[in-house]
């Protein structure tokens, strides 16, 4: 992909506005991402914020840079101990599990693997040289075993989430704790407890708070200054605000220059979250879908933007995945006899027609432009890389047509060009997949046959029904054998004598239920179950955090990282 390099733009929740983008070092971009808490399978919020960093990822990578890509996972945590003791499990070994289950459902989303995966457990160390080192500043103080942030010593505390100390009001959300000095300082390290993993320290055994595990291990890879700090946008406040007044407090020079967020995944325009019991783990949606249309779903709202989950818009993402395969894979078939033929007679490639060398620069400028400015994806999904799908399409009809020899060789060549440039963009945004074009069809086929509630051969059996009905003169059958199967999201397609069939987007909208409270999705839904709303996503936001979650001393979970 030749084009003129654009100026790179993100969105800095520290400035409240798109920034041109410059690196420290350069040619070199360090980012920390905060990762999961890891007690359970991974829900949609999960997905998304993982996804979305993945495409900022394979950008700067694509772009040129050399990426050091740090994802945290949290395994020492309250939710983590309580699962551990419902379930009788070492709580360290529960954490292990569910973070190898993770990593399960992001190469199954296409996400690449983070250069770096720390987990808490593994920096015990390095989290009391942070402790230490803010309590020598005079920034923290220790009580009972228990080590508290001093809020108000820091003079630029609000500056992310613009939270104001004098709005962080006693006993509103999280329960007084008379031992603090201000009801707003948050726990650096928390004094052992029965029953729970601890670790020695200074003060006493005990174990890390939840923010200041991605000071101490952001600061451990990727040192006291950086370029991108990401996560969901309900980690604003507290977390990410309170990694900046406790990284501040250990090294007065610690900076990071830019601040990314990615919005909530909402279901009936409610977030989801695991504590109201509406959320969807990765797998039980890519149970029924394929994963890379639930990619292609996630990347179909602009990543800042609340992402409104529903049926028809898996639906239509999964159908667009077919698309995009079954375009590439035609276009494999209708070339691989003239490439073979070229090969024998060592045939010099002509030049490609003015049409191809038309649709590969748009597609190359839309992709730079609309990349550049802050991860456009929904325009790259729908503009003109669409455009060089149906010049795909339409030549390769063209080519079926008798022409002269130069200029089917001309065509030829066209399309392999605008087919590599398509690769080009889908790997970018990782939408292309290790595995042939055949084989991912195939799966697509295998998903929307158990959306249907049926197998191949019934499929095939209701086609030679069909056909047999239509030889009867049984047109009324006949119609409502496709339309029956339409309904369920299966299409007959007459190609010649030939009858096949392909997914499509069902005319009767499937219905999806919640996880339920014990986390088992229910194998059917019921008769009388609501339908999921259909509304399309939001438009994208650009304000700062309206709801503050509480502290994980609370009790308000975020979706990003629980």
């Amino acid at each position: 992909m030749a084009e003129e390099r654009v100026e790179l733009k993100i969105y800095n929740s520290l400035t409240q506005q798109k920034d041109i983008f410059k690196t420290i070092e350069p040619g070199k971009v360090s980012m920390y991402v905060c990762g999961v808490t890891a007690y359970d399978y991974s829900h949609l919020g999960h997905a998304r914020a993982a996804v979305s960093f993945d495409i900022l990822y394979r950008y700067l990578k694509h772009l040129g840079y050399e990426v050091t890509y740090v994802r945290n996972f949290t395994d020492v945590d309250d939710k983590i101990i309580k699962r551990a003791n419902e379930t009788g499990e070492d709580p360290i070994s529960l954490s292990n599990r569910f973070c190898d289950e993770y990593n399960v459902d992001m190469s199954d989303l296409m996400c690449e693997r983070p250069s770096k995966e720390p987990r808490v457990s593994d920096h015990i160390g390095e989290i009391k040289d942070m402790i230490t080192q803010i309590i020598n500043n005079d920034y923290a103080y220790e009580v009972n075993g228990d080590v508290f942030y001093s809020v108000e010593k820091c003079p630029n505390y609000g500056i992310l989430s613009g939270q104001r100390l004098e709005h962080n009001r006693a006993g509103e959300r999280v329960a007084i704790d008379s031992r603090k000095r201000h009801p707003a300082d948050f726990a650096l390290w928390k004094a052992a407890k029965p029953g729970e993993p601890s670790w020695d320290s200074p003060w006493g055994p005990g174990r890390p708070g939840w923010h200041i595990e991605c000071s101490a291990m952001s600061a451990c890879y990727l040192s006291h200054k950086f370029d991108i700090h990401g996560g969901g946008i309900d980690l604003i406040f507290p977390h990410h605000e309170n990694e900046i007044a406790q990284s501040w407090a250990a090294h007065k020079e610690s900076h990071i220059s830019y601040w990314l967020h990615n919005g909530h995944v909402t279901n009936n325009n409610e977030k989801m979250s695991k504590s109201l019991g509406n959320f969807f783990t990765i797998r039980q949606i890519t149970e029924r879908y394929h994963p890379i249309a639930l990619r292609h779903f996630l990347i179909s709202a602009h990543y800042r933007s609340p992402l409104n989950y529903s049926i028809a818009q898996l639906e239509t993402s999964s159908d667009a995945v077919y698309y995009i395969f079954q375009t590439l894979e035609d276009c494999k078939d209708a070339l691989s006899s003239f490439l073979q033929e070229d090969i024998e007679k060592k045939e010099k490639a002509p030049q490609i027609n003015d049409a191809a060398k038309e649709c590969i620069k748009k597609l190359n400028v839309e992709f730079q432009t609309k990349m550049s400015d802050d991860l456009q994806t929904p325009v790259i999904l729908t503009g003109a890389l669409q455009e060089a799908l149906k010049f795909v399409n339409s030549s390769l009809k063209m080519l079926k047509k008798k022409m002269q020899k130069r200029a089917q060789l001309q065509l030829v060549q066209s399309l392999l060009e605008v087919e590599k440039e398509v690769r080009e963009v889908l790997n970018v945004i990782g939408l292309l997949s290790s595995l042939s074009y055949a084989e991912v069809l195939q799966q697509l086929k295998d998903k929307a046959l158990k959306r249907a509630g049926l197998v191949e051969d019934e499929v095939l059996k209701l086609i030679e029904e069909r056909k047999q009905a239509r030889i009867d003169k049984d047109f009324a059958k006949s119609d409502n054998i496709r339309t029956d199967l339409t309904a369920k999201g299966i299409a007959l397609m007459d190609v010649g004598n030939e009858t096949i069939w392909r997914p499509c987007i069902p005319t009767e909208p499937l219905v999806a239920q919640a996880v339920q409270a014990d986390n088992k999705a229910p194998k059917e839904a019921p008769k009388n179950a609501p339908k999921v709303d259909e509304k399309q996503s939001t438009p994208a936001v650009n304000q700062k955090v309206e709801e503050i979650p509480a502290d994980r001393e609370g009790n308000v979970p975020n979706s990003s990282s629980t």
